[in-house]
């Protein structure tokens, strides 16, 4: 792939096969992040488990301390008293089957966020195919399948992540935006670093922690050190 003359510049900033500690890391991400606009920093960790066994899966969800930076749009599928609740609580969208048709035939995906009360996911599972990929299904295990709409919805609008492994036995999350201080990005790393670890399963053995590594939008990235993990 040619890259930029930009992106070279930021390249050699970054010292070949040097694990930078974490305030290191996010410092030089920082000063790489010189885009007209507001970049996303995202964490990138590699675990040692094997995602093919179902006693090897990582995931869950958190509320970052200082959010993503980012505007969640959020869609609740309920009904009754909870589909109030959930436009009290401040809700972009809230629906039924409308929303289902909407997704399939127009091809929607104006959201960020979907949650579900338990009565309504034989609705929503009509949109496996669509929301599972994208990593939008509602899940009981990341709280997004619940009849605590309101508080659900709080905490998306809060900035709540989830996080779980891919095909490469790799989680990638956003921790934040460019213009956030260092001490934000710091503790919004360090939350999800924790929550990771909390989540390893008893199946895993030898190395957890991989490599962790560090990017901007417009960077390359910033490989952090495990030592501390």
């Amino acid at each position: 792939m040619k890259r930029s003359r930009r992106y070279k510049e930021k390249k050699a900033m970054v010292e070949h096969m040097k694990l930078y500690e974490f305030e290191e890391g996010v410092e030089l991400i920082k000063q790489m992040s010189s885009a007209k606009f507001d970049e996303t920093i995202e964490l990138h960790v590699k675990l040692g488990v094997d995602s093919r066994h179902a006693d090897q899966q990582v995931r869950g969800a958190i509320v970052l301390p200082h959010g993503t930076g980012k505007q969640m749009r959020v869609l609740v599928f309920a009904k009754g008293d909870k589909a109030r609740e959930a436009e009290e609580a401040g809700a972009d969208y809230v629906g039924a089957d409308d929303y289902v048709d909407k997704i399939q035939k127009e091809n929607w995906m104006e959201f960020d966020a979907v949650i579900a009360t338990p009565d309504m996911m034989g609705v929503v599972g009509k949109l496996g195919r669509v929301l599972g990929p994208r990593g939008l299904m509602p899940n009981p295990k990341t709280g997004t399948v619940t009849m605590e709409v309101g508080q659900a919805i709080k905490d998306a609008k809060a900035g709540k992540i989830e996080y779980r492994l891919d095909k490469t036995n790799i989680i990638h999350c956003p921790v934040g935006k460019s213009s956030f201080s260092n001490e934000a990005l710091l503790d919004n790393i360090n939350a999800l670093v924790d929550a990771v670890k909390k989540a390893k399963p008893s199946a895993a053995k030898g190395q957890y922690f991989k490599s962790v590594a560090l990017a901007a939008t417009m960077s390359p990235s910033v490989k952090l050190s495990t030592a501390r993990l």
